[in-house]
């Protein structure tokens, strides 16, 4: 004799209550997070413009770019604590940006740090949209740079 199922209550409670868990790791992906926050702008992420945000530099010299590198597509530095960073494009770190929570701590320390302020979501939609047209291979943006 089969198991019974349980009842419908059982279930739709079950669901409700994975809905409210914390997001986990593999919650999203980069297409996801540019799609939100697109969304939240009001517009599409710009690619030259993300391209642009992430090398200016601060008025103390900061930039993205400066722990990051330019093209982020290899291994960083910290410019404070010496401690590397891995790639941010996930052509080349496919873990990039797959966590919700980590990706929004990502940039509320990020933007803190280098603009002493919050991003704005079209900040954001930009940066993400230059991320993810990096690729591994070659020197270059991802404006003008190998594909």
């Amino acid at each position: 004799m089969p198991p019974a199922l349980p009842p419908p209550t059982l279930v739709l409670a079950a669901a409700l209550a994975a809905a409210t868990l914390p997001a986990r790791a593999g919650d999203t992906d980069i297409t996801r997070q540019l799609a939100h926050w697109s969304a939240e702008a009001g517009r599409p992420g710009d690619v030259a413009r993300g391209e642009a945000f992430f090398g200016r530099r601060n008025d103390a010299g900061a930039s993205c770019a400066g722990c990051h590198g330019m093209p982020p597509t290899g291994p960083g530095r910290h410019a404070a604590t010496g401690k590397r960073l891995d790639p941010l494009a996930p052509a080349v770190h496919p873990t990039a940006f797959t966590e919700r929570a980590r990706t929004d701590k990502w940039f509320r320390r990020n933007c803190r740090d280098v603009l002493d302020r919050e991003c704005s979501p079209a900040e954001k939609a930009d940066v993400l949209a230059y991320l993810a047209g990096l690729r591994p291979t070659g020197a270059g943006s991802a404006t003008g740079g190998p594909r």
